[in-house]
């Protein structure tokens, strides 16, 4: 079996696609090759985690300034062009995009040539490139339920976890430790808030910082 990856740019996008590929490998044996940019950081990830990474020059068309929209566009047919190149040549039995620059002209390029599609989308509402294609993919693999409703062919899987979080050893004594990461801090404060009977009940353990 040939996988392709197609995505990246953030550890979001590329984490549980190498989560992803591990599994296909271990369970598949299956090839995995990784189609990214030059500015992602899957340059440093995929390769550090033993999997191919071909490149394709393409930027933002969301949230970014004229400038780099008109840059984008200049560059799409290219990318468009390399990706097709890169199918073509590898011959890939199913084309993931997990969201990113990349994963657009990678995803359009397997539609184009009626290879089977999977959309990988952890978020409630979709990333930009996986809601340019959701209506032509095969497969929509999403977190929550919600998701569905941007994908005509859609299934709750859930998210992805890379094996190696389960072989952390546990800690030794003391009270658990609970972790609160990301988001704005509006969202920071809401955790911190559902968190109190935790911290209550192992007040001990209670390392929160403002």
């Amino acid at each position: 079996m040939r996988i392709v990856i197609a995505g990246g740019g953030t550890g979001g996008h590329v984490i549980p696609a190498l989560a992803i590929a591990h599994q296909l490998k271990k369970q598949f044996a299956a090839e995995v090759l990784f189609i990214g940019t030059a500015r992602g950081i899957e340059t440093r990830l995929v390769p550090q985690a033993g999997f191919p990474l071909e490149l394709v020059k393409v930027g933002g068309l969301k949230n970014v300034s004229l400038m780099t929209r008109a840059k984008t566009m200049f560059d799409l047919p290219r990318a468009l062009w390399t990706s097709g190149r890169m199918l073509s040549d590898f011959d890939p039995d199913v084309v993931i995009g997990v969201g990113g620059y990349a994963s657009g002209p990678a995803m359009f390029g397997a539609i184009r040539r009626r290879i089977p599609t999977l959309a990988f989308e952890p978020n409630v509402v979709p990333g930009f490139a996986n809601r340019l294609v959701a209506r032509w993919v095969s497969l929509a693999a999403v977190h929550f339920e919600e998701t569905c409703e941007y994908f005509p062919r859609c299934k709750v899987t859930g998210v992805p976890v890379r094996a190696a979080f389960f072989s952390i050893p546990a800690k030794a004594g003391g009270a658990p430790t609970l972790l609160v990461f990301g988001g704005s801090h509006r969202h920071i404060r809401a955790c911190r808030s559902a968190s109190v009977p935790f911290r209550r009940e192992h007040r001990s353990g209670d390392h929160s910082r403002r």
